[in-house]
Parts: structure tokens; C-alpha cells; sequence
């Protein structure tokens, strides 16, 4: 210890210890063993929100320059030897006040130094900004709920057909069904689907009449044979009965 007497009063300072050469050479054996070789911090780094005595884990050892990784930081950090320490214990009574305030003036405290960086650090300190306690989140505020101007629902007009002469049509608003369908005739369908000037939609409706139509003219055929059919059985049997039938009817005529 040692006092250093200036106009302002009396600033009382202590001698660096730190880590000694012994301890730079067990370190360095420990690390070629590959073990885990911890120090300690003499001094806080606040802007790294670090407290004194924190543990470090040592990366590398050159000369007395020491590359470690406090905990809680993911940077590798270059430290003096002095800046230092093997023990927890020895780096916490390292950290007493180093000013004292005298009567005559106000208090001086040495600046505090800052760690020396050499050319072989890894990441820079200032790219590991400072842990700062987590805050509580503001209240999310209230969502305004905006009704805008209602659209108007989608309107589907659906025309199917049903048998060769009836078509149904439906009307939907948007997904829900307007009425129950209504029947049309095929002539009235393909009359609107004109007046729309839908080359598809006439062709589409066209194709379904003409099939339609095709199968009532087959069936009309199908029934005029049978028709014919019936004709001719029921000459057949005409005359199988008509020379009796005749006689009958003679004798009957003839008066008495």
C-alpha cells in the first residue's frame, strides 16, 4: 500500500497482485492437459453487467495476456494478468473502496482501465451488448374494432335440368339458398340463354334439349311399333271371330 498526496486530498491506492508467473505456468500446464481452467475477475465490468469475482473460463495464455469467457458471456475477452485472480476469495477482498474522501476537497478516483485487446482475440466485447434485467411487458392496448360498410352477398342463379321437358332453378345469396327451385320448361331455359348472349351457356343448354329431344322421338317410334303391334293382333283376332260373330247377327235381324 501506498499513498499518493495530491491538492485535492488524499487518494489512497493498493498494489496490483493478481495472477503471478506460477500461476500463468500452472494455468498454461492445465490448459495443454486439457482441463478446465477457471480465474477470476478483480474488477466489475458494468457495461457487461459483471460483478467482481465472476469466474472465467480460460481459452489461451500469451505472455501475461489471458483470453477468457466470463460467465454469462459468450465473447472471448482479453485480460492483463494483474486484472485477475486463482480464488474467488482472493478476487472479492481485492475489491474494497479505492478512494477516500478527504475535508478539504472532492473525491478523485483513478479512471478504471480498461482491458487490452491483442491482435489474436477472437470477438470483440462490444459485440455482447450488456444483460439488463428483463422488464415486464407494457399492457397491450385495446384493439379498436372498425366495422366497415357491409358488402353485399354474392348471388348464384343455378339452372339444372330435371327430365327432357323441365328444368329447376335455384338462387343461392352468398352460401345460403333463397326459396326452394323453381320449375321452368326447356323452351323458357334455352330463351333466357339467349337473351344472356352466352355462347357457352347456349351451347352447353342446346346439347342437353337436343339430347332430350332425341331420346322422346326414339320413344315415340318405340311406341308406334308397339302400336302396330297391337293393331295387328287385334285384326287377327277380328277375324278368327268374325264368320260366327256374322251369323249371329243374321239370325238375329231376320224377323220372325
Amino acid at each position: 500500500m501506498f499513498a499518493h498526496v495530491c491538492e485535492h486530498g488524499v487518494v489512497t491506492s493498493r498494489s496490483k497482485t493478481g495472477l503471478t508467473a506460477d500461476d500463468l505456468e500452472s494455468l498454461s500446464a492445465g490448459l495443454a492437459a486439457g482441463k478446465r481452467v477457471t480465474v477470476y475477475l478483480r474488477d466489475p465490468m458494468p457495461a457487461l453487467g459483471l460483478e467482481a469475482g465472476v469466474s472465467a473460463r480460460v481459452v489461451s495464455i500469451d505472455g501475461t495476456t489471458v483470453i477468457a469467457s466470463p460467465k454469462g458471456v459468450d465473447d472471448q475477452l482479453p485480460f492483463e494478468a494483474d486484472e485477475l485472480h486463482r480464488t474467488r476469495a482472493a478476487a472479492v477482498s481485492a475489491t474494497a473502496p479505492r478512494t477516500r474522501a478527504s475535508s478539504s476537497g472532492p473525491t478523485t478516483a483513478p479512471p478504471a482501465k480498461s482491458p487490452r485487446r491483442p491482435p489474436g482475440a477472437v470477438k470483440q466485447s462490444e459485440s455482447a451488448p450488456p444483460k439488463m434485467p428483463r422488464q415486464p411487458a407494457p399492457p397491450a392496448a385495446a384493439k379498436t374494432t372498425r366495422r366497415g360498410k357491409p358488402g353485399t352477398a354474392a348471388v348464384s342463379v343455378t339452372v339444372t335440368s330435371v327430365d327432357a321437358t323441365t328444368w329447376k332453378v335455384s338462387v343461392m345469396h352468398g352460401t345460403k339458398r333463397s326459396g326452394k327451385a323453381t320449375e321452368v320448361t326447356a323452351d323458357r331455359v334455352a330463351r333466357a340463354m339467349r337473351e344472356l348472349g352466352d355462347t357457352t351457356a347456349i351451347a352447353a343448354v342446346d346439347g342437353v334439349i337436343e339430347s332430350a329431344r332425341a331420346a322422346a322421338q326414339k320413344r315415340i317410334e318405340e311406341l308406334n311399333d308397339e302400336l302396330e303391334n297391337a293393331r295387328a293382333a287385334l285384326a287377327q283376332l277380328d277375324d278368327r271371330l268374325g264368320g260366327s260373330g256374322a251369323t249371329t247377327r243374321t239370325g238375329t235381324d231376320r224377323p220372325g
